[in-house]
């Protein structure tokens, strides 16, 4: 086997292309997790808008799930990428050793805290008595199996890291699909209702933990997972939060934004405004997902080059990034304006659900062809080692600028002003990381002259 890794040699817009392309469509049949849960529970006559409610109100808990598992996986497969490119093999797999034992250990700690905590979180979060029933049922489930999203999701960004994207496609349809085959077998069929739908949802989530597991101990794998890389190493996690803290951020940052939406909504517009909530939150997903396929398609690119020095390659890849993910979003910005009804009629065709979300997703997405650049510009740094820089813009447009927005907006201007609380965070978000790419693109320039010295030292993380 060719043990040259691709991602410093190959032309740019192809090795794009190649990692991409298989990025996006697994984060699109990714995101089907949990909008096919939705679909099938809101079409359900025995959980309708109630059980959708109630996956809604669970929802921010999911986030949190994600947020670590970005936190050992991104932050451990941009330190594994770096270590390639740098040709240090030995020191990658004992990144991915060390990463692999935190995304298990934090996983099952996740999974104990959340059971034991469930009612009372749900209630902090907002469930009404009417919804309380439905969040929970779906829930426990979920946190049962947490530890198999967490290990699933964190591995599956070293695959792509080990020059395999194809296999790391492979994982996400894997999933996907099982969760897709069992929601109406378990839902409908043995109308097991919101449980079922959890179980369908952990299943798959255990076959694809299992299957990027034996990646990595198999034979296609460049980089192996041993045991003696097993022992977590501080140094080594250390630097795998910190790269890996800007997305985590940003996780945890949605999960404490969408609990404010969900206790705001509430507020002004009954469950029925939470019922509406969850199919903005399904659109959204739906829409931005291919983005965040995009950005781990081109984190490796830019690591591994960054690692080598190969600083031409590095903005050229992020300039091709950015340009796909503007033409991604301005696409799916004309969606939400040409079918906002037929959007919200796939979830649940109850007239007010209808008038409501239709209004809601016009409103929410106003801004939606910036957001494409926001994404790509702000975990550019990350993808570089700039933690700080990153972790800041990611936060920009989740918390420091939308949470407030949620909340003062509605006072000023109600429902309507909650709606539009999104496009102004959006808008405002897209300038402020502007400023700072243009920056990052004339350090680029600088280092590719030889002056890289003296802009390490301004603040890039220590990779070394």
């Amino acid at each position: 086997m060719d043990h040259k890794n691709p991602l410093g040699e190959e032309k740019v817009s192809k090795l794009l292309l190649r990692f991409s392309i298989p990025a996006i469509v697994g984060m699109m049949v990714n995101a089907l997790y949990n909008i096919v849960d939705r679909i099938y529970i809101g079409n359900s006559p025995m959980l309708g808008p109630n059980g959708l409610a109630g996956i809604t109100i669970g929802f921010p808990l999911m986030l949190i799930m994600l947020a670590i598992g970005v936190l050992f996986g991104v932050g451990g497969a941009t330190l594994f990428a770096m270590r390639l490119g740098q040709k240090k093999p030995k020191e990658a797999e004992n990144v991915l050793g060390n990463a692999f034992v935190m995304l298990v250990a934090s996983g099952i700690l996740y999974s104990i805290l959340g059971s034991i905590f469930l009612v009372p979180i749900l209630e902090a979060f907002g469930a009404s008595p009417i919804v309380l029933p439905y969040a929970v049922e779906y829930m426990r489930i979920i946190f049962f199996g947490s530890t198999f999203q967490i290990v699933s999701m964190g591995l599956n960004h070293f695959i792509r890291g080990d020059g395999n994207p194809k296999v790391a496609m492979m994982t996400m349809f894997l999933g996907a699909g099982t969760n897709i085959v069992l929601d109406p077998l378990f839902i409908y069929t043995f109308k097991m209702g919101m449980a079922g739908a959890a179980w369908a949802t952990i299943i798959a989530q255990a076959i694809s933990a299992t299957w990027v597991v034996l990646y990595f101990i198999g034979k296609r794998s460049r980089s192996k997972l041993r045991v003696e890389n097993l022992k977590p190493k501080l140094s080594i996690v250390a630097k795998i939060s910190a790269l890996g803290l800007p997305g985590f951020a940003l996780q945890l940052a949605s999960s404490v934004l969408n609990t404010v939406l969900n206790k705001t909504l509430f507020m002004y517009g009954g469950d029925l405004a939470v019922s509406g909530m969850g199919v903005i939150n399904s659109v959204q997903t739906f829409l931005i997902m291919p983005i965040i396929g995009l950005n781990q398609g081109v984190q490796p690119i830019i690591s591994f080059n960054f690692g080598a020095q190969k600083f031409d390659r590095v903005k050229t890849a992020a300039k091709l990034a950015i340009a796909a993910a503007t033409l991604i979003v301005t696409v799916g910005f004309l969606i939400t304006r040409l079918i906002p009804v037929i959007l919200v009629s796939l979830f649940n065709r109850d007239p007010e659900l209808l008038t409501f979300g239709s209004y809601a997703i016009t409103s929410w997405f106003l801004c939606l062809p910036v957001v494409g650049f926001q994404i790509i510009g702000a975990n550019f740094f990350q993808a570089i080692g700039r933690s700080k820089t990153a972790m800041f813009l990611t936060l920009t447009r989740q918390v420091i600028l939308l949470i407030p927005a949620v909340l003062i907006f509605p006072q000023l201007w109600g429902m309507d002003g909650l709606l539009h609380a999104a496009p102004f965070a959006d808008f405002l978000s897209a300038i402020l990381t502007g400023l700072f790419f243009y920056r990052g693109m004339k350090d680029l320039t600088k280092m590719h002259e030889g002056q890289a010295t003296e802009i390490l030292q301004e603040g890039i993380l220590d990779i070394s």
